[in-house]
């Protein structure tokens, strides 16, 4: 008979996880606590808009290709990706020091001539940059903001595809669970030579010294959840991914991905149950052999536990079965949170792209309310997605989909008030920035907050995006992927390795899976 295995979690790990488990002959029985599927990845309907709830932005190509190849299958087989070009605006603040008839130049020429006098004057007020999707263009826009940079960012985007093609190929893909695994010169030199040890934040500063295109450089490790300079070089990968590999966009939204390996794994035998939410892993003997939801139990093999890892550690299982204490999950430094709102618009959204960056204050000061000092951003930063704008799909006729984050500290008070402070301060600034006033074009709306994140994802702290990815918790220092105890208990997504995000999460998930089988 075929061995049983448990997936906890329907995510883009989970998800991963279950695939190569069944692919290796596993009967798979993935458990969702939700009602919908895709975790963080799950998508909101209503009155004709299609909401994304989660990832937005879909980089690192090859790593969906290479997932999908694996199982004798293309991405286009389930969805057609488009490339954005521009891949993404960033808006700076009104004293940046640029030419700013050059910045609304590269502003679209329709969209100039239908903004009035009066909103046109707000709008040359701050500056905006389009990141073209072709590299030789990506170069000669950091020249034009700096003049002397395009050579000095073609090395950085040389060193950067060197990180990538070692971090994608290789780093990532070990499951860190013991040192030996990098004791390996070839490895060692390709780390050292990525710079493990350096600062991305203090390298691209020694590199420019324009603050715009410091930001414009720095801006993709973000993703990782750490301020730049406490991110090392290493993760220099991220402005490849961004700009080698460009921005791109599967039509229909990004839960097309989630509904690609749903399909896959559901043609691969494995059964998914939705609203069945684990409450106890089982363990007898040193060994899983089941796992209790409200509702049933289930027998099982092997367990890969892809929800929130806190909570699966300190709520699914005895004490005496615990890795971490309480208090090593309270040390941990985590990625932000996200205050965000989904706005469904009546007519046209003017002066915005798909993808919009508003660094239009100080970044410095932002990073330390979220992770130095934390608390509720005095004049937040935020991101603008609108996604009608390469899909018609997501929105009626005539309307726009739309969505805003603020990155926030994990751990904040968490109030309707706040939220409404918040969304007052935001309308006011797009309005500032772009000439437009939203309020009275809103006629759909959600926000969603710390207190929507562990109330559906159980996040530690109300956390959106994992582990920040500082040096002391990268590889060997992240969270265990294996139980040191458990043979047949493995862990997977954002707060283990390799990380947090989409392509990361995948790989997680085939770590997982392959130890179970290994180890079997």
């Amino acid at each position: 008979m075929n061995k049983k295995a448990i997936v906890i979690g329907s995510g883009f790990a989970g998800l991963s996880a279950a695939c190569y488990l069944a692919k290796d002959g596993y009967k798979v029985t993935v458990l969702e606590k939700n009602k919908d599927l895709g975790g963080r990845a799950r998508v909101w309907k209503k009155n004709g808009f299609t909401f994304d709830l989660g990832p937005s932005w879909y980089w690192m190509p090859d790593v969906f290709e290479k997932f999908f190849a694996d199982f004798g299958f293309k991405v286009s087989d389930f969805y057609d990706l488009k490339l954005l070009d521009p891949g993404f605006r960033i808006w700076f603040n009104k004293n940046a020091s640029l030419d700013k008839s050059f910045f609304i130049n590269k502003l679209n020429d329709q969209t100039q001539d239908q903004t009035n006098s009066q909103n046109k004057q707000s709008f040359l007020s701050y500056p905006a940059v389009d990141v073209p999707a072709e590299l030789d263009d990506f170069v000669l826009l950091c020249e034009k903001i700096e003049q002397g940079s395009g050579e000095k960012v073609k090395k950085l985007l040389k060193h950067a595809s060197f990180t990538y093609q070692n971090g994608v190929t290789d780093y990532m893909r070990r499951p860190s669970l013991k040192i030996t695994e990098f004791i390996d010169y070839k490895f060692l030199k390709g780390i050292f030579s990525a710079g493990i040890l350096k600062s991305y934040g203090k390298e691209i500063d020694k590199l420019v010294s324009s603050q715009e295109l410091r930001d414009l450089l720095k801006f993709p490790t973000l993703f990782l959840g750490a301020t730049p300079v406490k991110t090392p070089y290493l993760y220099s990968l991220m402005l490849h991914a961004a700009v080698v590999g460009k921005t791109w966009y599967p039509m229909g939204g990004m839960h097309k991905i989630i509904e690609a390996i749903v399909s896959m794994a559901t043609k691969l035998g494995v059964e998914i149950i939705a609203e069945a939410e684990v409450t106890k892993i089982n363990i007898q003997n040193g060994k899983v052999v089941s796992v209790s939801t409200k509702t049933s139990e289930h027998q099982t093999d092997c367990v890969v536990a892809a929800g929130d890892y806190a909570h699966v550690e300190q709520s699914l299982l005895e004490e005496e079965h615990r890795i971490y204490s309480e208090k090593y999950w309270n040390n941990r430094v985590l990625a932000p949170s996200s205050l965000l709102f989904y706005w469904g618009i009546k007519g046209k959204v003017e002066n915005l792209i798909h993808h919009n960056l508003f660094f239009h204050e100080d970044f410095k000061k932002h990073a330390d309310e979220i992770y130095t000092n934390p608390k509720w951003p005095e004049n937040p930063l935020f991101y603008v997605c609108v996604p009608s704008k390469t899909d018609a799909s997501v929105a009626p006729e005539g309307y726009e989909n739309m969505f805003v984050l603020i990155p926030i500290a994990p751990g904040l008070e968490d109030t309707q008030k706040l939220r409404d402070k918040y969304r007052a301060i935001i309308l006011d600034k797009i309005q500032e920035i772009t000439g437009q006033d939203l309020q009275s074009k809103i006629v759909l709306e959600r926000s969603y907050c710390l207190k929507d994140f562990v109330a559906d994802y159980h996040a530690l702290k109300g956390n959106a995006y994992g582990l920040a990815n500082t040096l002391s918790q990268t590889a060997i220092f992240k969270p265990r992927l294996v139980h040191p105890k458990i043979a047949n208990l493995a862990f997977a997504g954002q707060l283990t390795v390799p990380g947090p995000g989409m392509p990361p999460s995948l790989i997680s998930g085939q770590l997982a899976a392959e130890h179970l089988i290994d180890s079997r």
